[in-house]
């Protein structure tokens, strides 16, 4: 597509564009609704597939894989075809397995006959991880189409504030739904999917991959949003090699891998580590909730971290002009104070429930610090290919989850040990493989400081030739 200019107007712009960022944010809400409730649902669908939760960690490296493998190839559909017709086939393809994954240790009526057992279950999540890769790197790419430059940071810090506020809801909404309502885990599974199922409709309605493409758009509108952009053609050759190859995007990857490799552990194993660590909580509807709500915390936390990266990077860049260090300030801050973060809970292990609490909670706010300048650089680096690089950026970080979900998996493993309570034998992990794990993320922290030094923002990895417009000064979105 070639942005053309359109005449300068005193007509305020339209506000259709944050119409389109709220599609976005319900989207990033329901991606990590039907990840995070592994947290709570593991335990139960185990045990449905006849395994034992420490198992589980092989199902969440599958995901992990798939969801690596896929990102590029969903961002290349996204700059190919645009966002919309890709968003539909990633949300559609992941609510049909969720829903799938209800059926797992169900016989065929009538028979013995399990279909979904623990390798089945493997081979889903597998699947499932394939078709829910390419919604971040899409929404990139639709943030890129509908954001003046200097607003996409608090855009997508705004989308991930919006996914950690649903995943660090999520533990409170399985309480809420399982032992309050009294559903079952495998109608829990059901209604997620038919959430993501109805967000399918409505983006197929509002959406358009472009201001162009959207008959509510005004031409001021237009003109703020295209403001510096430059002109593309829709189907011209990608340029593989450049991207791939780049420097820049190579120290973006492994940036964004020590994000992945440490944080996941709050999303998939803090809900669990609180209930089996601190028992005498359980005992009540108040205590399972409150444990709930502590298990999402971080993730309620780092929503904020999210909104703030966002919003600092791009008030730094605007007052100062300087982009590089407008995206590494806020970078380097999260990942240090994050990797404090984790030390003291390495400290606080096996001690009072609020002070670890508190601890996994900072390190939440912390790491996300970096959300907002991380996709942001992606976007900044790859212009017109902002969905492919941030594709690569996602891929290969998400290759680090799954790294870091099997060494997790396996240290916890090797310290877990069968404990009787009140007449039960129960698995329980002793705190030792905690301190292992957070000392671990820490020094990975310390790692992720320095590569922030690597990548500059200014340096995109195709120049373009820019179309200047007039930019109202008095619109800041």
């Amino acid at each position: 597509m070639t942005v053309a200019p359109s005449k300068l107007t005193t007509t305020a712009p339209t506000g259709v564009r944050f119409s389109m960022l709220l599609l976005l944010c319900l989207l990033a809400m329901i991606t990590y609704l039907d990840r995070a409730m592994y947290g709570s649902a593991k335990g139960d669908l185990m045990a449905a597939v006849g395994h034992p939760e420490k198992h589980f960690f092989w199902v969440l490296v599958a995901f992990q894989i798939a969801y690596a493998l896929f990102e590029v190839p969903a961002g290349w559909m996204g700059d190919r075809y645009g966002p919309r017709i890709t968003l539909l086939r990633v949300v559609g393809w992941f609510s049909l397995f969720v829903a799938l994954t209800a059926f797992a240790g169900m016989a065929i009526p009538g028979t013995d006959v399990v279909v979904i057992g623990f390798a089945v279950l493997i081979g889903m999540q597998f699947l499932f991880g394939m078709g829910e890769a390419g919604a971040f790197p899409n929404i990139s790419k639709a943030i890129y189409n509908w954001f003046p430059e200097n607003r996409r940071g608090s855009a997508k810090g705004t989308v991930w504030m919006s996914a950690r506020l649903m995943g660090g809801l999520t533990p409170f909404v399985w309480v809420l739904l399982a032992f309050i309502l009294g559903l079952s885990w495998r109608e829990v599974l059901w209604v997620f999917a038919g959430v993501a199922a109805a967000w399918c409709v409505l983006f197929f309605v509002m959406f358009r991959n472009h201001p162009e493409d959207h008959p509510q758009v005004n031409a001021a509108e237009r003109d703020l949003i295209n403001a510096g952009k430059g002109a593309t053609q829709s189907h011209e050759a990608v340029p593989w090699g450049r991207i791939l190859l780049s420097r820049n995007v190579l120290a973006l990857c492994a940036m964004y891998t020590v994000t992945n490799f440490n944080w996941y552990f709050l999303m998939y194993y803090l809900p669990g580590t609180l209930k089996s660590q601190f028992p005498e909580w359980n005992g009540t509807n108040g205590g399972k909730l409150l444990l709930a709500l502590l298990g999402g915390a971080p993730l309620l936390i780092g929503m904020l971290g999210c909104l703030f990266g966002g919003l600092l990077t791009d008030r730094y860049i605007r007052r100062t002009g300087d982009r590089k260090w407008g995206r590494r300030i806020y970078g380097m801050l999260g990942y240090g104070l994050a990797g404090v973060c984790y030390a003291a809970a390495a400290v606080a292990t096996g001690g009072n429930l609020w002070v670890f609490a508190a601890c996994l909670m900072l390190v939440g706010f912390s790491n996300d610090l970096i959300m907002g300048p991380a996709w942001a650089t992606a976007q900044d680096i790859g212009r017109r290919y902002a969905a492919i690089v941030s594709g690569t950026m996602n891929m290969i970080g998400n290759l680090g989850a799954a790294l870091g979900n099997l060494i997790t998996g396996l240290i916890l493993a090797a310290h877990t040990v069968k404990v009787t309570v009140d007449g039960v034998e129960k698995e329980v992990v002793e705190g030792t493989g905690f301190v292992i794990c957070f000392a671990m993320y820490a020094a990975v922290y310390g790692l992720g400081v320095l590569s922030w030094l690597l990548i500059d923002p200014t340096k995109p990895v195709v120049h373009e030739e820019t179309v200047v417009r007039e930019q109202p000064e008095e619109q800041s979105w």
